[in-house]
């Protein structure tokens, strides 16, 4: 497996998925973001979809989780400046051609802003498409103190019971209902159980400190100001993060998109044809943009 090494003590997995078949003229690359204590095994079914539309898709584990390097110490909390960092110097070392896409969803939503709002504003054109996915421009109360109770839960019961309070704000009750679906929801659940021992508490409580401490109200307008193309997408039965935070984002970056999909906060996941669909619809209208 590939690593990109940024210092001593910290390193960044990746894969570089090519595309299933070469083209006359190659398509822009994607980047997918993750979200809190996601692998990037997560898009498995994103990238399947993009690689078979002729895309070049990074994907790789925030520092946390994975194969990535954990904290260093007990008490590092990261932000999304420190994880649009480790994007930033992986897009370079591996000399990823612009413009590319940007997707990311729930934590991956907000270091993809960050990202845009850091390195993007100086040249707007290194992004084709960004695309902030079941996410948030500040959490608000509701959100504040959902990932304050999971902070506590973590540090007394376990990550694993946090994830399984998690698991039912990600899906929508028809997904958990659904016979076809037991086996994934068994296989999910399994993998749940173990990130305790493959994350860590100090690696989950480090992450969990991006979302609690992010807020682009007051800048993220200015992606609008640079002509950054963004695309607002969330999943209609979000609970989790709330389609009314979602809202707020694309409220505050004039000429953005808004999008939705059917399912909840794992809508890539409950419904992934769909999800990959509208994503797709998006890169190629921005692409149309571009040439024209």
């Amino acid at each position: 497996m590939p690593y990109h090494k940024i210092s001593p003590s910290l390193q960044i997995n990746y894969t570089v998925h090519q595309p299933s078949s070469s083209l006359a003229h190659p398509k822009p690359w994607i980047i997918l973001i993750n979200g809190l204590a996601d692998p990037q095994t997560t898009w498995l079914t994103q990238v399947s979809a993009f690689t078979e539309a002729g895309y070049t898709v990074l994907t790789y584990d925030n520092r946390g989780i994975g194969l990535s390097s954990r904290p260093s110490s007990s008490d590092e909390l990261w932000t999304a400046d420190d994880m649009a960092s480790d994007l930033r110097s992986l897009v370079l070392a591996l000399k990823v051609p612009a413009p590319y896409h940007i997707l990311g969803i729930s934590m991956g939503g907000m270091i993809a802003q960050q990202y845009a709002l850091t390195y993007g504003l100086s040249s707007p054109q290194e992004i084709l498409s960004l695309n902030p996915t079941c996410t948030y421009a500040a959490p608000g109360p509701f959100c504040s103190r959902m990932f304050s109770l999971w902070g506590d839960m973590a540090r007394r019961m376990s990550i694993a019971d946090v994830m399984r309070d998690v698991l039912l704000y990600c899906f929508t009750p028809a997904w958990f209902a659904d016979p076809a679906k037991q086996d994934e929801l068994k296989a999910t659940e399994a993998e749940m159980a173990t990130v305790d021992k493959d994350m860590g508490l100090d690696a989950y409580l480090a992450q969990l400190n991006v979302i609690t401490a992010f807020d682009t109200r007051h800048q993220i307008g200015r992606l609008a100001e640079a002509g950054i193309r963004v695309n607002i997408i969330a999943g209609e039965g979000d609970i989790l993060i709330p389609n009314i935070l979602s809202k707020e984002l694309h409220s505050l970056i004039a000429g953005s998109r808004w999008r939705t999909v059917t399912g909840g906060h794992a809508c890539n996941w409950e419904f992934p044809d769909e999800f990959n669909k509208v994503c797709l619809e998006e890169f190629k209208i921005a692409e149309e943009k571009l040439a024209s």
